[in-house]
């Protein structure tokens, strides 16, 4: 959590992010993510992920760090796990920061992987009274928490912070489900097509993004036909304190990040090094 808070205000994370995304043939789709750049680490990865919905991980892939002045390949990482753990993390830091001070009740529309370790980052940053969850898979749902809700409209209904991590391709909440005083994460809409939070939601909440330009173009705003000027700015203004979290103006906040570069970076670099400390035991596979 602190390596990606200090992320967010290093210089890097304002470069504009190569994020290319294609359709494959079949249910799939696949991204690259390049390059992951921080101030200080000599080093830079290139992540290619492929998303397949009925698929259990649904993102396979992988995380190449390579050094920064050869171009040597250093490690492999599993895109997966670091996507879910960044994302993951970074949303609870981006929940935390925006979400009233006494909210104490959270709700999730999606149950998967990325929702606990959403609510792993979260329960790390504050203490919750009460957590439901929605999910197509009430199993799934029931995994998370024993609350278990119909939908995601039950759940805004119940909450005071809504996180959505689904592959909706519609919204599943809208201007009229919502509350003065909530807080809305939308972690689902990351690529063009997927949209959770409906046009006229977005526009009468106070929106925070990892990327404007991303956000446009194929985040929640984009999505929803809304262009970077619906965001009343970015995560990386609030942690540095030059813009508010909240204001009375806008009573419901809305973070909606697409994912950027050098969070990847940011994971895998810690991890490289902890593998390569001197009392870590390497286990050889093949042997």
């Amino acid at each position: 959590m602190d390596i990606l808070r200090e992320g967010f205000t290093a210089p890097a994370a304002h470069e504009p992010p190569l994020r290319v995304s294609t359709d494959l043939p079949g249910p799939g789709t696949a991204t690259c993510l390049m390059p992951g750049l921080l101030p200080g680490i000599p080093a830079y990865t290139v992540k290619t992920n492929a998303k397949f919905p009925g698929a259990t991980p649904a993102l396979r892939g992988v995380v190449c760090l390579h050094d920064l002045q050869s171009g040597e390949l250093l490690a492999l990482a599993d895109s997966s796990s670091i996507t879910s753990w960044r994302t993951g993390l970074a949303a609870a830091l981006g929940t935390h920061l925006l979400a009233a001070s006494g909210a104490d009740t959270l709700g999730f529309v999606g149950a998967g992987a990325q929702a606990g370790r959403t609510l792993a980052g979260l329960r790390h940053l504050r203490s919750w009274r009460r957590v439901v969850a929605c999910d197509l898979d009430r199993d799934r749902a029931a995994a998370l928490t024993p609350f278990v809700l119909a939908n995601a409209v039950d759940v805004a209904a119940d909450v005071d912070v809504v996180v959505l991590t689904t592959w909706s391709r519609q919204p599943l909440l809208d201007a009229s489900g919502v509350r003065p005083g909530q807080h809305l994460t939308t972690l689902g809409a990351d690529e063009p097509g997927k949209i959770e939070l409906s046009a006229d939601l977005l526009r009468t909440a106070r929106v925070i993004v990892d990327d404007l330009a991303l956000a446009a173009r194929s985040g929640a705003l984009g999505n929803a036909g809304l262009d970077a000027s619906a965001a009343a700015g970015t995560l990386t203004d609030v942690v540095r304190g030059t813009l508010p979290a909240r204001t009375c103006e806008k009573p419901v906040t809305v973070y909606a990040p697409v994912g950027l570069p050098w969070q990847d970076l940011a994971l895998t670099w810690a991890l490289y090094q902890r593998a390569r400390t001197p009392d870590r035991i390497i286990i050889d596979l093949l042997a």
